[in-house]
């Protein structure tokens, strides 16, 4: 009875997270403008992506979602990693109160992190837009990274670089041929949950995105919502974006799993 109870339960909360995305994906082959009105199949949503005219606006935020989502990524990455090899080096300690301030962004309600983001770019002089965000989408974003990247400096063998050295290897030779090898799975992880969480990003982004016309998908969607309902295209958008990252999840773990064969 407790095996039949916990699989129930388990199949419940599967089908609260992902029927709506279903619903999304079915009613994705439709041209009905209402979600749930279905008119007959039809790919005419998801040939009109990209075009332009109406959804000109559309195309213009995933592009600039892309953009930012993958600079903030790559920077993020960049930096997480360099920060958790230098948290990781500390005296113990030390190591604990900068882990315990890593932390705290991650914690922090979004709400505040995007005023004082905000304010400080105010304070500044910065002109918000695309650097504005950028730079708001790495500072919430390198803390996940360094999240990732720790566990595998703790699994990894001290004395490898360490020999290294002691064999005539310059640090930077070290680096690149021993130490990233052994974090490349860590950095992916943290470059993947970073370009998602750019790309989920709402409240950081609406405090930073100034009043230049810039939008990306969640500002975008906020904003037609407000107009009383959501663009039609939306819907094939969504299913593509689930679908990509589905995908890209069951390369990864595929990947991972031969490598434990």
């Amino acid at each position: 009875m407790k095996r039949i109870l916990s699989g129930s339960y388990l199949g419940l909360l599967l089908v609260v997270l992902y029927a709506p995305i279903l619903i999304i994906i079915i009613f994705s082959f439709t041209e009905a403008k209402v979600l749930g009105n279905w008119t007959g199949f039809s790919m005419k949503l998801y040939t009109s992506i990209f075009q332009g005219g109406v959804h000109h606006s559309l195309t213009n935020a995933l592009w600039n979602t892309l953009i930012i989502g993958l600079s903030a990524a790559i920077a993020s990455t960049l930096l997480g990693t360099m920060a958790a090899i230098g948290i990781y080096n500390l005296q113990s300690r030390a190591r604990k109160a900068i882990q315990t301030i890593n932390t705290l962004p991650i914690l922090n309600p979004d709400i505040i992190t995007a005023i004082s983001l905000f304010l400080l770019f105010v304070s500044l002089g910065i002109s918000q837009g695309y650097t504005t965000v950028i730079l708001a989408h790495i500072t919430f974003c390198t803390p996940y990274v360094v999240l990732s990247v720790l566990p595998c400096l703790r699994r990894m063998n001290e004395n490898l670089y360490e020999a290294a050295l002691d064999l005539g290897a310059t640090p930077f030779f070290a680096l690149r041929k021993i130490l990233l090898p052994e974090l490349k799975p860590g950095m992916i992880s943290g470059f993947i949950l970073a370009f998602t969480l750019s790309i989920d990003d709402f409240v950081v982004t609406l405090f930073t995105i100034g009043n230049e016309g810039l939008e990306t998908l969640s500002t975008y969607i906020y904003a037609d919502a407000r107009k009383g309902g959501l663009t039609p295209e939306l819907r094939p958008l969504s299913a593509i974006i689930f679908i990509t990252v589905l995908i890209l999840l069951l390369v990864i773990n595929q990947r991972a799993a031969k490598k434990k064969l």
